[in-house]
């Protein structure tokens, strides 16, 4: 089996986002990069498969600029075999971002495309099902735990009232959530082999797809920031606060 992973390049975690003084985006000026973690889990995820001997290859991608080779050589540190980049400097929808995996998919014929269910900046969590929708495939999101059973894959997710467990033929697109695996950490040995492993850049000229906004920005805010908390000792004091103070009944 070969399995296809999506990767984004996102801020760190980690770091306090802050907005540009003109409210037009997150301001990304001397600020540290990272997997988005969601993508990491993916490439965990395909990564265990290829070791129990499940997958042959696994193949990591991106849409982004240049700097994404970054990520993708994480990936590859990672257990990944072989990395693309489809090199383009413009911000990206998640429908564009869709078109131009989709026909990386039908370059690479895989039978399993991994991809994190949403990415931590923008938060849409369409790709993956905009993807499987373009491509005509079974699909499955949010995934805690993955299995092959008998050539069919076998998907747990978690929902509102416990997990429901879905059978998908091959192949089909996943989206991972955040239980579904613990990412290991590379190894300097790994991180070097990586450098050598093969990374493909591409551009959407090559891949035959038209980049088409379709959303535009009207401004980007902070948050409002929360008011602390407080602990009443009773029902009714409860009951009084919100009556009398938060005013909501």
């Amino acid at each position: 089996m070969k399995i296809l992973v999506t990767v984004k390049r996102t801020l760190d975690y980690n770091l306090k986002v802050r907005v540009r003084p003109d409210q037009t985006a997150v301001d990304l000026a001397n600020v540290k990069m990272a997997m988005n973690p969601f993508c990491e889990i993916a490439v965990e995820e395909a990564v265990r498969l290829k070791e129990a001997g499940i997958a042959e290859e696994v193949i990591v991608v991106s849409v982004g600029p240049a700097a994404c080779q970054e990520q993708l050589r994480t990936a590859l540190a990672l257990g990944a075999d072989r990395a693309m980049l489809v090199e383009t400097g413009e911000a990206l929808e998640p429908l564009d971002i869709a078109r131009l995996l989709a026909e990386v998919v039908r370059r690479e014929a895989p039978e399993l495309v991994l991809a994190g269910k949403q990415s931590i900046d923008g938060d849409n969590n369409q790709t993956g099902q905009m993807l499987a929708t373009l491509l005509d495939w079974p699909q499955a999101t949010f995934a805690s735990q993955v299995r092959l059973e008998g050539g069919a894959l076998e998907v747990t997710r978690e929902v509102d009232g416990g997990l429901r467990t879905l059978a998908l033929d091959l192949p089909a697109v996943v989206t991972t959530d955040l239980r579904l695996n613990e990412p290991r950490y590379a190894s300097l040995p790994n991180i070097m082999k990586a450098k050598k492993k093969p990374l493909e850049v591409l551009t959407p000229e090559t891949l035959g797809v038209a980049l088409r906004p379709r959303l535009k920005v009207l401004r980007v805010e902070a948050p409002t920031p929360r008011q602390a908390g407080i602990r009443v000792a009773s029902v009714d004091e409860l009951v009084a606060k919100l009556k009398n103070e938060a005013k909501v009944i």
